[in-house]
């Protein structure tokens, strides 16, 4: 599996040093886009002045990969996808031990992703080549893994070929697998993979020093922002019977159960703000609250919440030079380098006004 070959093209040092692979590391992050380049970006006249200015960067060897398949937005995507997926490697093969097993922890959220892209596909009954292209495999499952899942035809099947492998996410599919084939309720799947991957991750980083609790701090935002989006998505939805409970996720930072359940009893915006304001969220949320009103979207919510946890993302690599902030502020600055790209290709590509592009970009 592609855990034990990741290991074994790990070059970085054994235990707690941090100084050879936080070297590397900054390098790295010193070639990230600034927002001046993507302003430019943005107002490039077709594809083609696309690809030409992203010749110029470090994407050009996966660039010129993809290209000779066409010069398409949808190979520039690709390209952009493998570029994403080769620098997280790197990453994973020069630092230490103990940042690997914190680092790899968080990156589960990947993993989380991918299955449930694959398991969407499959109940939507996409083709293969459509849930392929949505897959970002920077986890633990490689890009072979994961198309290997994707050719299984059914839910049935690829829980059955989780457990064969003996994959930990094979669990919590298979106890809620009678009910979805029952009801073919996604929702059953989708929140029993976040439920788990939370749970375990909070158990995996509970250590006592200082770069556990601060991945654990980050990984518990992430998971605030997840049930966050969440009651904000009930208050327009009518979920009838159903207990709010069985959509709240454990691990948060400051998003309690009994907070979950007190927002998800708001009837509209306003009383969600008040409930949050003495919050870390509260200002996120009361920032985009206008533009909620008059959108109508939770989507809205959902950017703005996104930025909040970059923004956390990137704090983490402040200040504290032989730690793991630095190595997940540079990941997560890449994750949303690659976005923001892929949202500037598809824009330039169907002709977006530069200024809905500009609301969609985090920069």
């Amino acid at each position: 599996m592609s855990t034990a070959t990741r290991e074994s093209t790990r070059k970085g040092p054994g235990g707690k040093d941090y100084g050879y692979g936080n070297a590397r590391v900054r390098g790295m992050r010193s070639r990230l886009l600034k927002p001046a380049f993507f302003e430019d970006l943005m107002h490039a006249k077709d594809i083609g002045a696309v690809i030409q200015t992203l010749m110029d960067t470090e994407y050009s060897s996966e660039l010129e990969e993809r290209l000779l398949q066409g010069r398409t937005a949808n190979n520039v995507d690709e390209a952009l996808r493998d570029n994403m997926v080769h620098t997280f490697n790197k990453v994973l093969s020069v630092i230490n031990d103990e940042a690997y097993e914190l680092v790899t922890t968080l990156l589960g959220r990947w993993d989380v992703f991918n299955i449930k892209t694959i398991v969407r596909g499959l109940h939507m009954h996409l083709a293969e080549e459509e849930i392929t292209e949505g897959l970002v495999p920077v986890g633990q499952l490689s890009y072979i893994d994961l198309e290997e899942l994707t050719r299984q035809g059914d839910i049935k099947a690829l829980v059955d070929t989780l457990s064969t492998w003996d994959l930990p996410f094979g669990v919590p599919l298979r106890e809620v697998l009678p009910q979805y084939l029952e009801n073919e309720d996604l929702s059953l799947l989708e929140l029993a993979l976040d439920k788990y991957y939370s749970e375990w991750a909070a158990k995996e980083l509970k250590g006592r020093g200082h770069n556990e609790q601060l991945s654990r701090r980050f990984l518990g935002i992430q998971v605030d922002t997840i049930n966050l989006v969440t009651c904000l998505r009930l208050l327009n939805s009518d979920i009838g019977d159903q207990d709010p409970k069985r959509f709240y996720l454990p691990g948060g930072l400051r998003v309690t159960e009994q907070l979950f359940l007190d927002l998800a009893a708001k009837s509209d915006v306003d009383e969600v703000y008040d409930r949050l304001k003495k919050t870390p969220y509260g200002r996120t949320v009361e920032e985009v609250a206008v533009k909620y009103i008059e959108s109508g979207s939770v989507a809205v919510f959902e950017r703005a919440l996104e930025d909040y946890l970059m923004r956390k993302a990137f704090a983490a690599g402040q200040g504290d030079p032989l730690g793991v902030g630095i190595v997940i502020g540079y990941l997560w600055a890449k994750a949303n380098e690659v976005t923001n790209l892929r949202i500037v290709v598809k824009g330039v590509s169907v002709g977006m006004p530069v200024d809905r592009m500009r609301e969609e970009l985090i920069v």
